[in-house]
């Protein structure tokens, strides 16, 4: 297998999931799990309360794990991690120095956001079907429509007025 074969294929996988956020909230559990684990001397004065920063990084790294490698659970991946994120703010160490928080929220929501190239679109012109083709059909079919748009009553008469 030649280097082309294996960028090609590494670059077909990593488009095929929220291959940053992933990354970023694995980064940001990493930081915030890493401050904590001091000398055992150190965590031995810190008690209990090291646990928490430990847990909620542990979670974030799983999130990001999982946002990589099952992508149809990218929602709830996403969501966790920006909760875990919000709450290391608070209960760890100002959530890694702000720096974890930041990379948590920011992990979590390009999880959230990631969505899946459709077939259509793939095989397509490169369009992505949005507003340009919203109004392609006709204006029946905006959202301002109602039940007589395009029929050939015309405008309803204004309250208090008689029509001619």
């Amino acid at each position: 297998m030649g280097a082309a074969t294996v960028r090609a294929r590494w670059r077909r996988w990593r488009r095929s999931r929220p291959f940053w956020g992933g990354l970023a909230a694995a980064l940001a559990g990493a930081e915030i799990c890493a401050l904590p684990l001091a000398p055992l001397k150190i965590m031995l004065q810190q008690g209990i309360a090291g646990v928490p920063s430990v847990l909620m990084g542990l979670v974030m790294i799983l999130m990001g794990l999982s946002a990589w490698f099952t992508p149809q659970h990218r929602t709830l991946a996403g969501v966790l991690t920006v909760l875990g994120a919000t709450a290391a703010l608070v209960m760890s160490n100002l959530g890694g120095f702000l720096l974890g928080t930041v990379l948590g929220i920011l992990g979590g929501a390009l999880i959230f956001a990631w969505q899946p190239v459709t077939a259509d679109v793939a095989e397509g012109d490169g369009t992505s079907g949005g507003a340009e083709d919203a109004g392609a059909a006709g204006p029946e079919t905006g959202p301002e429509a109602g039940p007589e748009a395009g029929t050939a009553a015309g405008p309803a008469p204004t309250p208090g007025r008689s029509r001619p």
